[in-house]
């Protein structure tokens, strides 16, 4: 646990001034809170297979000790979302959602060095699933709302904080419920933040860059139906689904897809450039075959950092399931796939095309589970308020606007009208593979980070 702290105090990785409205407490209360919801084992198996219960009603009972009347909302029993307002100062202004998720990923015990449920403290880092997707930012929200109800802080803008259920599979319990039948509680709400931006890249060269979301491409997990005339193994058959479908698997696993740019990765792309001293290409241009090979110098120009780029580029599809037959000797009527898509803002006709095309005349498709893609304002207001928080404490770093690769809650809540930024703060250590502790074993997360994302988080709420 880290040492009580009050006062004044300096960063001691930076020496910048982190006083303000956190206080030791809140940053003690962060370690705790995290390593507490890591052992309310919250698995989410999908398909309804899921109790975030316990740790809603943990965060319900935080709340209420800092004078907050929270809601316990359920779609099913056991899948319980959390629901508070924090009422600001200014009544004429904008509300602001806060929203993190409290399921997780199962995790393999036996693949672990700890227990993954123990929430174990140990050398600094608190373990478990859920360190990092995303009990821990859960955590800090709840130190930064207890810091301010001790210091008698009020935001300037009503501030509604959202804990959901199911994020890790459809929504449909937590967010997605919320959207449908609780859309009161998120009145005034025009801005959110969420996860998972604004943690610290190492490109290994000395610079830190903390990429703050502002898009994230759609979902579209897809199911591939091929059927066909059923017969013996042994015998020529022209109507073979099995054959059908492996040629449409084929087909969408080897398509180049071309190169698309979103007004975050046009963003990111420039201000990456800049930073490494590369020449930026015409971007512009939207001929594939001019716009593909300078787009991969670029990003193989500016290096590591290139990664925080690469995914977002283009629409993407990946088969990932197969099923057909029961006997060896036996050829089946029907063979089914499941493809993992996703597609940028701005490009989801493109998308539906495609597959019409890669699938042909003797493959059906359809959606299984389809999310929108988001994209918010990068050179707004709020984009610098976010910058400038992270920048407080640690001067020296760089900002940059991200567009995320897979989605989150904000697809549900953009349909209340709310612009989301992926911003839950950590400064990383150098050698910390952040992206690789989602869903990964050993999930974890240092202890200074939290604090240091308790401290951020607090100026950026209070800012924006």
């Amino acid at each position: 646990m880290a040492e009580q702290r009050t006062g004044r105090h300096t960063d001691q990785d930076t020496g910048q001034d982190t006083a303000g409205h956190v206080d030791g407490t809140a940053l003690d209360e962060a370690v705790r809170f995290t390593s507490d919801l890591i052992r309310l084992d919250t698995t989410n198996r999908g398909g309804g297979d899921g109790v975030e219960r316990p740790a809603a009603e943990y965060v319900a009972e935080r709340l209420a000790e800092a004078g907050l009347e929270p809601l316990l909302l359920e779609k099913a029993p056991g899948r319980t979302n959390v629901v508070a307002r924090v009422t600001g100062s200014d009544p004429a202004t904008d509300a602001l959602l806060v929203h993190g998720h409290l399921d997780v990923v199962p995790a393999d015990a036996s693949e672990w060095s700890v227990p993954p449920f123990s929430g174990e403290i140990r050398d600094g880092v608190v373990w478990g699933r859920g360190a990092v997707d995303m009990k821990d930012s859960d955590a800090m929200v709840l130190a930064v709302v207890r810091a301010w109800a001790r210091a008698g802080i009020r935001p300037r803008r009503d501030i509604v904080l959202a804990f959901t259920a199911d994020e890790e599979d459809t929504a449909d319990y937590g967010s997605g419920f919320l959207v449908g039948e609780h859309r009161d509680l998120f009145d005034g709400c025009t801005q959110a933040i969420g996860e998972s931006g604004a943690y610290t890249f190492h490109p290994g060269d000395g610079r830190r860059i903390y990429p703050v979301a502002t898009g994230e491409r759609g979902t579209a997990w897809l199911r591939l139906s091929a059927p066909g005339r059923a017969g013996h193994g042994s015998r020529v058959n022209r109507e073979n689904a099995v054959t059908r479908l492996a040629a449409a698997v084929h087909r969408i696993g080897e398509h180049t897809w071309p190169p698309r740019l979103t007004a975050t990765v046009r963003a990111a792309l420039t201000e990456l450039a800049a930073l490494y001293g590369v020449p930026l290409p015409d971007l512009d241009d939207d001929d594939p075959a001019v716009l593909a090979p300078a787009l991969d110098g670029l990003v193989a120009a500016i290096g590591p950092a290139g990664s925080l780029v690469a995914p977002t580029l283009r629409n993407s599809a990946n088969p990932t399931m197969l099923a057909a037959g029961y006997k060896v000797n036996v050829i089946p009527g029907s063979a089914t796939a499941h493809v993992d898509g996703r597609v940028l803002p701005g490009w989801e006709d493109e998308f539906t095309a495609t597959m019409d095309e890669l699938t042909g005349p003797d493959v059906t498709w359809s959606y299984q589970h389809h999310e929108i893609p988001l994209e918010a304002p990068v050179d707004g207001p709020a984009f610098a308020t976010l910058s400038e928080a992270l920048l407080h404490f640690d001067p020296g770093a760089h900002v940059i606007p991200y567009c995320m690769s897979g989605g989150t809650d904000a697809k549900q809540f953009s349909r209340l009208g709310v612009s989301g930024y992926g911003f839950m703060p950590l400064r990383m250590p150098e050698g910390f593979d952040y992206q690789a502790m989602f869903h990964g074993v050993d999930e974890r997360v240092p202890v200074d980070a939290l604090h240091f994302g308790t401290r951020v988080l607090d100026r950026a709420l209070r800012a924006l």
